[in-house]
């Protein structure tokens, strides 16, 4: 058996088909014909010697082969992305692209800052992806991205976690309620209040938690809501109370939709991070933008 003959266009069709578990599915993903896309697969296996797919039933299912295969092919993809890197490092930073995840909170700020970062590096590819904290773990643990950006740094994993900017949190309620106007409210005096959280897992919510706990107070949960314009509407309807970043309410504020509680301990002051796995070799362009979040940080 000799893999000399198996092309990068095989081992990319094999591959496509291997994550989609269907042939028509890696096809049409690959703006094949099922045709040739099978006649690529079907040459493949042959170079190889064993086949790599089974069927069962209306199924298909890697062979050992085809598990030994697509292994090689993970690690033939991550070689080809350092070299598409450090070729563009032989070019300087003006080359190359940058793949961001970012925490659903974060965008009232960062697409800001990328911004000017791309007006400053025009030949730089950007993709950002905006995600709760759960998505971007998921992101994070297959390697995704180059960058992360999130509040609470995750604490079961090898990761490289710097913190460039504050995001204070605080505690809103509707024009209407009851606390408005008061100074310095204990935070005794919310243990009754129908609270406003964001799903089981969010960093914004898990601080609050922990804030509360530390002063013996067991907050009410009302509803939980999975985005923070979600809940800025269902706080501003009169629902109850939320915590939430500060850098998310200016303008509900401003507008006098929603009112900043003075609560004792508040804001909660949280630092955004710029996370990434730890031993990964930055590119470039994800390095040129940590840079710059520390020179333009907010």
């Amino acid at each position: 058996m000799s893999l000399r003959h198996a092309t990068l266009h095989q081992l990319r069709i094999f591959q496509a088909v291997a994550s989609h578990g269907s042939f028509a599915r890696a096809a049409e993903a690959l703006h094949l014909s099922p045709p040739t896309l099978s006649l690529q697969v079907k040459q493949l296996s042959e170079t190889v010697g064993q086949p790599l797919f089974e069927q069962l039933g209306k199924k298909i299912y890697l062979t050992a082969a085809g598990r030994t295969l697509e292994e090689a092919c993970r690690d033939i993809e991550t070689r080809m992305e350092q070299l598409s890197q450090d070729l563009a490092a032989l070019q300087g930073v003006e080359r190359g692209s940058l793949k961001l995840a970012i925490l659903t909170t974060v965008k009232y700020t960062v697409p800001k800052l990328l911004g000017g970062f791309c007006a400053a590096h025009p030949g730089i590819d950007v993709a950002m992806v905006v995600g709760n904290r759960e998505n971007l773990l998921q992101r994070l643990t297959s390697n995704q991205d180059d960058l992360y950006i999130m509040g609470q740094p995750p604490e079961q994993m090898d990761v490289v976690c710097e913190d460039f900017a504050d995001n204070p949190l605080v505690l809103v309620a509707p024009p209407d309620h009851p606390l408005v106007g008061q100074k310095r409210i204990a935070p005794r005096k919310l243990m009754n209040q129908p609270f406003i959280f964001r799903e089981p897992g969010s960093g914004t919510r898990l601080t609050a938690e922990k804030f509360f706990a530390s002063q013996g107070v067991v907050l009410k949960n009302r509803l939980e809501v999975g985005s923070n314009e979600a809940i800025k509407q269902t706080v501003a309807g009169g629902l109850g109370l939320a915590v939430l970043s500060a850098t998310t309410v200016v303008a509900e504020l401003a507008l006098g939709e929603l009112v900043q509680l003075d609560v004792q301990g508040f804001p909660l002051i949280r630092r955004w991070h710029v996370v990434y796995p730890r031993g990964k070799r930055l590119s470039p362009a994800a390095q040129a933008f940590k840079d710059w979040l520390y020179r333009h940080r907010p």
